[in-house]
């Protein structure tokens, strides 16, 4: 990866050639993990297949089985979001984010990631 992964998101995103798999695995894993440091908790689970998935938000943790609280994403909508130039109710209004359990939405505030 020679590219600056941030300028090649940033070019998709905005109608650009899709990075490589590569790419979009490190832009993806770097934004979870930049959302759990923002946002340390164990209650709502994000998903990004198929690239990463973190927990996240403060609150009841789940044990085992599906998590009450989850939130889901194809990689573009994701890195959409994290980088801002998506918004969370676009997304939710557009059926390209799935968001389901009373506290998936507490992610919102955090995004874009900072």
């Amino acid at each position: 990866m020679t590219e600056d992964p941030v300028a090649a998101v940033a070019a998709w995103l905005a109608g650009g050639p899709e990075p490589d798999r590569a790419l979009l695995r490190a832009a993806v894993k770097e934004s979870l993990t930049a959302l759990a440091t923002a946002a340390p908790g164990r209650s709502v689970e994000v998903r990004v297949p198929p690239y990463g998935a973190i927990q996240c938000i403060e609150g009841p943790r789940h044990g085992r089985g599906t998590p009450p609280n989850v939130v889901e994403a194809d990689p573009r909508t994701w890195l959409g979001l994290a980088m801002g130039t998506l918004t969370w109710d676009d997304a939710v209004r557009d059926g390209v984010l799935a968001a389901s359990g009373t506290r998936a939405a507490d992610i919102a505030p955090f995004l874009p990631l900072r």
